[in-house]
C-alpha cells in the first residue's frame, strides 16, 4: 500500500533557507562563504523545460540551444512550439534541427505525453507533490529522476529536493566535509534529512562549493 503523499511544499524562503543550513556543522561554513543564495526558478511550462533538457542532453549547452533556436524558428510568433506543432513536423522537420534520432523521439514523446495530459501544465503540476510529479514523469522516453528534480527545483521551485545521483552535489559535500570520495547517493539522501525542508538550497549550496573550487576559491574546512 502506497504511503500517503506529503503536501505539496510552497516556495523557497532564501532568508528562512539561509538561516536553518547556516546552523548545520558542514553547510554553515559554505552558507557563509557563498553568501545569500540566488536561486531563481524560471518560469516554464513542464513540457518546454522537459523538451529543452532533453535538447541538453549529452551535447555542449551552445550546440543545444542552436537547435532549440531552429526548432522555434519553424513556429514564427510562439515563445516555444506548442506540444501539437512539435506533432505535426514530419520526421525530417525535427532531425533538420539537429536533433539525434533518439532525442527526436524523446520529443515527441514529451509532445504526445502533454497533449494527453501525463504531462501537467504549470498549474496542475502546483497541485501535485513531489514524488507524484517524479512517478509521472520519469516514464517519459528519454526522461529520468534527475531530469525531473532539476525540473522541480529550476522550473517549479519546489524548497525540498535533493539531487543525491548529481555528480556536483555530491562533489560539493565531498568538499565542504572535507573528505576524500564523495558519499554514495543512499548516504547523502541520509544525511540531507537534517537540512529539510530546504534540501534544494543545500543542493544549491552544494553546487557553489564544488563551482568555486573549480576557480581554485573554496576554503577547505579546518582540520580538528
Amino acid at each position: 500500500m502506497r504511503a500517503p503523499a506529503r503536501p505539496v511544499a510552497r516556495g523557497l524562503s532564501p532568508r528562512a533557507a539561509r538561516a536553518h543550513l547556516a546552523a548545520d556543522p558542514v553547510l554553515g561554513p559554505v552558507v557563509r562563504q557563498v553568501g545569500a543564495m540566488t536561486l531563481k526558478p524560471i518560469q516554464r511550462e513542464p513540457y518546454e523545460a522537459l523538451v529543452r533538457a532533453i535538447a541538453h542532453q549529452q551535447v555542449h549547452g551552445r550546440a543545444a540551444e542552436a537547435m532549440l533556436n531552429r526548432l522555434i524558428a519553424l513556429f514564427p510568433g510562439q515563445d516555444f512550439p506548442h506540444p501539437e506543432g512539435v506533432l505535426a513536423l514530419p520526421e525530417e522537420g525535427l532531425r533538420g534541427c539537429g536533433f539525434s534520432g533518439a532525442k527526436c523521439a524523446a520529443i515527441r514523446d514529451i509532445a504526445l505525453k502533454s497533449v494527453g495530459g501525463l504531462v501537467p501544465t504549470r498549474r496542475a503540476a502546483a497541485r501535485l507533490p513531489d514524488e507524484e510529479l517524479v512517478e509521472r514523469l520519469v516514464a517519459l522516453r528519454g526522461v529520468g529522476r534527475w531530469t525531473v528534480e532539476m525540473l522541480l527545483i529550476f522550473t517549479l521551485g519546489r524548497p525540498d529536493i535533493l539531487p543525491v545521483d548529481d555528480f556536483g552535489v555530491r562533489e560539493g559535500y565531498r568538499l565542504a566535509a572535507g573528505l576524500d570520495a564523495q558519499p554514495k547517493p543512499k548516504a547523502l539522501a541520509e544525511i540531507g534529512l537534517a537540512w529539510a525542508p530546504y534540501r534544494s538550497a543545500a543542493a544549491w549550496y552544494l553546487w557553489r562549493a564544488a563551482d568555486l573550487h573549480k576557480e581554485g576559491k573554496f576554503k577547505a574546512p579546518q582540520a580538528i
